[in-house]
């Protein structure tokens, strides 16, 4: 008995090709991120029982453009990126591990985001039980699933993070058990 689970992250933002992290405010894909959603569906397979996507636009928008309008897409706000607070929209300078317990100011922290991961976790668990689902989120809720599912510390999924090493994949894998 298990969930086999596809994450997928949202094509490159505006904010991306910036610099900045936008945590939860709304920023709109780029040229690129438009082309990485369209390009995804030919490297994938897309036999899916369920498709969730972060309410984030951003999310919505890259699944729409790899999965087609007609998928339907099954909106889930536990997907959301991390709160940085004051520092969405920022430069992201700071050490991300400085916000594992701590919250963002007025945002949340790793572990707030954890929380809410694992309670989407069971919540696929119990209603989605020898399935296939895919999910196209964020940076931060991929990192939970990896310290809930892989049994990781946040500092080692923070300094593993595919972002930081360049080892972008078109769908990570995990399963739940």
């Amino acid at each position: 008995m298990s969930v086999e689970l596809i994450y997928f992250v949202h094509g490159t933002t505006i904010d991306n090709e910036q610099d900045l992290a936008t945590g939860q405010a709304h920023t709109k894909l780029s040229e690129l991120g438009i082309k990485q959603s369209k390009e995804l569906i030919n490297q994938i397979d897309n036999n899916f029982d369920a498709i969730f996507v972060s309410d984030l636009p951003r999310s919505i928008n890259s699944a729409k453009l790899t999965f087609g309008e007609e998928r339907e897409l099954i909106v889930d706000e536990r997907l959301r990126e991390c709160d940085y607070g004051d520092m969405n929209q920022k430069p992201k300078d700071w050490v991300l591990t400085d916000f594992i317990t701590t919250d963002y100011p007025n945002g949340e922290s790793y572990l707030d985001v954890e929380i809410r991961i694992k309670d989407f976790l069971e919540f696929l668990k119990e209603n989605y039980d020898n399935k296939r689902v895919a999910l196209v989120c964020h940076q931060a809720p991929q990192l939970a699933i990896e310290v809930i599912l892989d049994n990781k510390s946040w500092e080692e999924v923070i300094d593993n993070d595919w972002c930081k090493t360049k080892a972008w994949k078109p769908g990570w894998k995990y399963i739940i058990e």
